[in-house]
């Protein structure tokens, strides 16, 4: 009997394969994660001189280009040099050449004119810092006796913190003054070590910059062999993105850097800033991190300036903040734009989490990194929508209670109630406003009539009253008349009658 081949029994055992072997990698993970960790900076501690000329081939890329097409293109066509690929690469080894050769110039004049300044200045810091501690001493003293109220708090703070202090000093600080000395050589050693990975890497820069097409060339080879042509195509889209996005953020982000430095020192000097070479170096160096860059330079540079004059300390102060405005409102928009795409927020958010991870370095490369995986979930969610034939734009769903069928939106009831309220209050208030005027005149005008009226009423029953009251006393003083009268008149008849009978008798 012959055996007949299925692929589907072929895909089963590959899937079964990787579903084993994910999970044996999570449970070494998971519990074998801190030596798998150390391999991985092995590693990369190994392959650092490639990485460090991998990313140098990749930052003089732009300069490269510009001389090669800019310059050395034109003089050949000028010289009408045939273009062979012998010429080709004839003119790409002039192009690196001079490139380098651009570069190690620039190098050499900045460190050349920093170096010898920052030297000088450390050593004077170094030997001039018992002055600038009693200069401080007697400001701070000065400021106390002003203030009588800050001495006694001060002193109570001193009194209540001096004595932990001393015992953290003896007890933590003293012990561990080997090991700080192991710490700084073993720092020593690392520099040595960084030095020479750096300079392995420029050689292989060279070799990286001297074949860079034949590179993308194989790259662009293995993705196509890879993937389907279509999703080759959106892989090689997705790298040039990155592409741009790196080179458009770090570059721009190095020649803001370098003009804040410069008008750094020019601010300074005008103000006579102690070491104006050496705190606009800091606030240059530091401001090619995003958002925090500017107070992670200026902080230390105002406590070293505070040492020397308090007071050019605080102009220094000010003239941070304003660089630091003009930066974040006016320099940065114009040279980066809107290279990476993200607000504030997620400009914060990348380098909190990769500074967080990766410390400087991360808070360098951290806004480029995210802003390309925000961008492929940008463009994943909306390749979604479009399926689902929905609006891509994010305005429509801000106030969306649920989508009907045929992709009908129905407002949320409560933004409903809130908007009828809303147009309620403002069609009261605009009501309210114009019928105040004729309210009140109508109001007066019933107001005066009725109060005419009732007046009028109250008035006429007062006088009714009044003359009911008046005819009754009259009528009782009639009576009373009518009845003293009769009584008078019966008297005297009767005394008439008396008297008549007499006489007859």
């Amino acid at each position: 009997m012959r055996f007949k081949f299925d692929r589907k029994y072929l895909h089963w055992g590959i899937t079964a394969f990787l579903v084993i072997a994910a999970g044996l990698v999570f449970y070494y993970i998971l519990f074998y994660g801190e030596s798998l960790s150390q391999g991985v900076k092995n590693v990369v501690s190994t392959a650092m001189p490639i990485i460090d000329g991998l990313v140098l081939a990749y930052l003089m890329t732009p300069v490269l280009n510009k001389i090669e097409k800019g310059i050395m293109e034109p003089l050949y066509r000028h010289a009408k040099v045939p273009d062979t690929p012998k010429t080709k690469r004839r003119r790409r080894m002039l192009s690196i050449l001079m490139t380098i050769v651009l570069v190690l110039v620039i190098l050499y004049e900045f460190f050349g004119l920093i170096i010898p300044e920052l030297v000088r200045s450390i050593q004077s810091i170094i030997f001039q810092f018992p002055t600038y501690v009693n200069n401080l001493q007697t400001w701070a003293m000065g400021l106390m006796k002003n203030n009588p109220e800050l001495e006694d708090v001060v002193d109570s703070l001193i009194n209540q913190y001096s004595s932990k202090i001393l015992d953290y000093i003896n007890s933590n600080l003293m012990p561990n003054v080997q090991n700080l000395i192991k710490t700084v050589t073993s720092s020593v050693f690392g520099m040595l070590r960084a030095l020479w990975n750096f300079v392995i890497g420029f050689i292989i820069s060279i070799y990286v910059l001297g074949s860079k097409e034949k590179f993308a060339g194989q790259a662009k080879k293995i993705a196509y062999a890879l993937f389907d042509r279509k999703t080759g195509n959106e892989v090689i889209t997705v790298f040039r993105f990155i592409h741009s996005t790196f080179i458009g953020f770090i570059g721009g982000k190095i020649v803001d850097s370098i003009i804040i430095g410069i008008l750094c020192f020019i601010c300074t000097s005008i103000i006579g800033t102690p070491y104006a070479i050496l705190v606009s170096v800091i606030v240059g160096v530091t401001n090619v991190i995003p958002f925090f860059g500017p107070w992670i330079g200026g902080v230390p540079s105002a406590l070293l300036v505070l040492m020397v004059n308090p007071t050019q300390a605080v102009y220094f102060i000010i003239l941070i903040l304003v660089l630091q405005q003009f930066d974040g409102n006016i320099l940065g928009p114009k040279i980066l734009g809107d290279s990476t795409g993200l607000s504030g927020f997620w400009v914060i958010f990348a380098i909190t989490m990769f500074g967080g991870f990766f410390g400087v370095l991360g808070m360098v490369v951290g806004v480029p990194i995210f802003a390309v995986f925000y961008a492929g979930v940008k463009v994943y969610v909306n390749r979604m929508l479009a399926k689902k034939e929905l609006p891509t734009e994010s305005s429509p769903y801000m106030t969306v209670g649920r989508i009907e069928e045929g992709g009908f939106f129905t407002a949320y009831k409560g933004m409903d109630r809130k908007k009828k309220k809303g147009k309620d209050a403002k069609e009261k208030a605009a009501q309210n406003d114009g019928s105040t005027k004729e309210e009140k005149q109508a109001q007066n005008d019933g107001s005066t009539k009725e109060e005419k009226q009732a007046q009028n009423d109250g008035s006429t029953k007062e006088e009714k009253q009044a003359q009911s009251d008046e005819n009754t006393k009259e009528k009782e003083t009639q009576e009373q008349n009518d009845g003293n009268i009769t009584v008078e008149e019966k008297q005297e008849q009767s005394d008439e009658n008396t008297k008549d009978e007499q006489q007859e008798s």
